[in-house]
């Protein structure tokens, strides 16, 4: 049975009250920005299934990191943005490991797959996601750090 358009719209309305209230608490702009980052570099990784463990994990280690923005990073990796995601982070990979001669990535490829040539694919697809982690984490962390400086002058100015 399908939900009334108005609860599904309440529910989204909670969780951008949600969201503005990380960029409202009395954290530095940075502390905010750090932890959108290290969410986001966690997204990207294909450690499928561990991305929640990670989070917690990264929460407890790093203390200047805001832990609800550290969640909230991790949405980057949602299930219309995965195919695209790891076909990226795949691609990056070859490059970077051009030497080995990985085929590029086709729906073939993928429909052809055995359970026994998972490594073959894999490798390639972890080196490249970790560098287009880092990459997605730097443009989060400066676009978070700019949006949260502007809230802040924002809310200073009406206080």
């Amino acid at each position: 049975m399908a939900r009334p358009f108005f609860l599904i719209n309440v529910r989204f309305k909670e969780m951008l009250t949600r969201v503005v209230s990380v960029f409202k608490a009395h954290q530095a702009p940075h502390e905010i920005a750090l932890g959108v980052a290290i969410g986001c570099f966690i997204a990207v990784l294909p450690l499928y299934g561990l991305h929640t463990l990670l989070c917690i994990g990264a929460a407890l280690l790093i203390s200047r990191a805001n832990k609800l923005a550290i969640l909230l990073g991790t949405n980057v990796s949602l299930p219309p943005t995965v195919p695209v995601i790891t076909w990226t982070g795949y691609d990056i990979g070859r490059l970077l490991l051009s030497d080995k001669h990985y085929p590029p990535l086709s729906w073939e490829y993928i429909r052809n797959l055995k359970i026994s040539r998972v490594s073959e694919f894999y490798y390639p697809l972890f080196v490249g996601s970790v560098v287009l982690g880092i990459m997605c984490a730097a443009v989060a962390f400066l676009l978070t750090l700019a949006i949260s400086h502007l809230l802040r002058k924002r809310r200073l100015r009406a206080t």
